[in-house]
């Protein structure tokens, strides 16, 4: 089997049994543990892996030619994530990820129309399917676990609180949410705030639920517009996982288009996925099935665009493990309604869904994967002399729990 060179050299993590598709087992041993058994039911697909194992791996998953016999997704992927590593070496992967560095210009051509049709993909699904897996606010990005015990909904929850702290918010400001989601960031800095806040998105499905949610609301607007369709003046922005939709050609774009939003003494707060270990490629598998035009950024690469858009970077928070714990629930979630997850769309959609999940986990657990927090400002004054958490953010974090507390017991009433 001509995976088997490669595994006998990756495999360092964990046992990992093979079962080739004439039924013969390949054990390949790293440490004891853990021990996951997979199978594979045609002999092209040993090819297909050797030749390009991410695309080959998740879509034989999908369609069920690759099972876990022996352990779980989970656990698969933990051996995955540090073969990964080894089989980097290999003079054929080193020229693959070449050429994949070399086109993901043209991977990421995130014109508006593409950008359009890229959302689409994946955000207008029936709203139904992400009621199943997320919290009851539908934050469709990473908690922040104060405590790693937190529960989902205490953690999104204290996310939304983090960034309000960060915003530097008082009332009567004008904020702009750049990838609103389903408006629960929105209404929640409208409320909690006292603000009034202009959300974009993309998504036909998105916007039309969170034009439901605001309601008659006066300080809550939504708009199917392209952050590069956007204009006016506005005291706060904060972008919550839509960066990693940017692409790479536009980042110069999307901070010029900050700056020339931002009012002088403005602060805008990016949350974005990003990876530690410099500039990269995105999955074959991801890149086709799941973020079409989508890449999580190095550091480097978000700090080259900023200088030349002349922002200050007043902050920069590392969330290391927060995704790991976020996606670790969604998948719980997932697999408690997965009987009617398959009911609502099918098999293979479950089974491409629950890879994407445990895929990226693992790449929060085991690979290079983090989420950054940007604190922007125009002006070098916007934000408070020091760092300050116990200067000036967790006073702000009282203000803003006094607010929630406020603005719940308006609803009780």
């Amino acid at each position: 089997m001509l995976l088997a060179k490669l595994l006998n050299r990756a495999i360092r993590k964990g046992t990992l049994n093979v079962i080739d598709a004439g039924g013969k087992t390949h054990c390949f041993v790293g440490t004891p543990s853990p021990e996951v058994t997979v199978r594979l039911y045609n002999r092209a697909l040993e090819y297909r892996l050797y030749i390009n194992p991410d695309l080959a791996m998740g879509e034989a998953y999908m369609d069920g030619t690759l099972t876990i016999e022996q352990g779980s997704l989970r656990a698969f992927f933990q051996i995955v994530a540090d073969a990964e590593t080894s089989a980097g070496a290999d003079p054929l992967y080193r020229l693959r990820d070449r050429l994949w560095r070399a086109t993901r210009g043209w991977q990421q051509r995130n014109a508006q129309a593409r950008s359009r049709r890229n959302v689409a993909h994946h955000y207008d699904l029936p709203d139904a399917l992400y009621d199943m897996f997320l919290d009851r606010d539908k934050q469709y990005s990473c908690g922040y676990f104060e405590h790693p015990d937190d529960d989902l909904e205490t953690a999104q929850a204290a996310k939304k609180r983090h960034l309000a702290t960060k915003l530097l918010l008082t009332p009567g400001q004008r904020v702009l949410d750049i990838g609103s989601g389903w408006g629960g960031l929105a209404q929640y800095l409208a409320d909690a705030a006292g603000v009034k806040v202009t959300g974009l998105t993309l998504s036909q499905a998105q916007w039309a639920q969170s034009v439901e949610r605001a309601g008659t609301n006066p300080d809550l607007q939504f708009h199917m517009r392209d952050y590069r369709e956007e204009t006016g003046t506005y005291d706060r922005i904060v972008s919550v996982g839509m960066f990693e939709h940017v692409g790479i050609g536009n980042y110069e774009r999307f901070f010029e288009t900050v700056r020339d939003l931002l009012s002088d003494d403005g602060i805008a707060v990016i949350h974005t996925i990003g990876r530690q270990s410099g500039p990269g490629s995105t999955s074959p598998w991801i890149r086709k099935y799941i973020f079409p035009g989508g890449y999580s950024p190095a550091l480097s690469e978000i700090m080259a665009a900023l200088e030349k858009a002349g922002l200050w970077l007043a902050d920069v928070e590392a969330l290391r493990l927060h995704y790991a714990y976020t996606l670790r629930a969604w998948q719980k979630r997932f697999a408690r309604r997965r009987g009617q997850i398959a009911a609502m769309m099918d098999e293979r959609f479950c089974r491409m869904w629950e890879y994407y999940l445990a895929a990226s986990e693992a790449a929060f657990l085991y690979g290079d994967h983090l989420v950054f927090q940007l604190q922007l400002s125009k002006t070098r004054d916007a934000v408070p002399m020091t760092r300050g958490y116990r200067g000036y953010m967790e006073p702000h974090e009282q203000l803003i729990r006094l607010s929630e507390a406020s603005v719940d017991a308006r609803r009780i009433v």
